[in-house]
């Protein structure tokens, strides 16, 4: 029988998730996905200012369609990091709002927007580079 080392060492190797106990490891996959999901981190990133209105937010992420804010508006609410409030009014008014959870995932996404701002003109660099000598190969 023939092991395949490459499995076997990266099998004993300690993610991220190994401190946890291994039933929770994929509801834990589950939520970084979530909360890396780049419309997330844009939509949790602009509600940290206040409730916004549906319209608002949408202008406000750009790049978003309307599919998909309303899909990932579900989703955050799912999980509890974002409120939706009705209002009995004519027309109907809705906004949107982090809860103290959805609060709490405002320092990862700040410093994730931070970094990636502070590193853009390298990162840029470093594309520009690779695509360079990609055309080259």
């Amino acid at each position: 029988m023939q092991v395949d080392r490459k499995t076997e060492r990266t099998a004993a190797l300690p993610g991220p998730c190994a401190r946890w106990p291994a039933e929770q490891g994929e509801t834990i996959r589950q939520i970084v996905d979530r909360a890396g999901d780049k419309w997330t981190v844009l939509v949790i990133g602009t509600l940290q200012h206040g409730p916004l209105r549906y319209t608002d937010l949408q202008n406000a992420v750009t790049g978003i369609s309307q599919r998909m804010l309303t899909h990932t508006l579900r989703q955050l609410q799912r999980d509890g990091l974002v409120t939706r409030t009705a209002y009995p009014e004519v027309p109907p008014r809705v906004e949107y709002a982090l809860t103290d959870l959805g609060t709490t995932l405002l320092d990862a996404v700040t410093a994730l927007v931070d970094w990636a701002g502070t590193h853009h003109d390298e990162i840029q660099d470093n594309r520009a580079r690779y695509d360079g000598e990609a055309a080259v190969d």
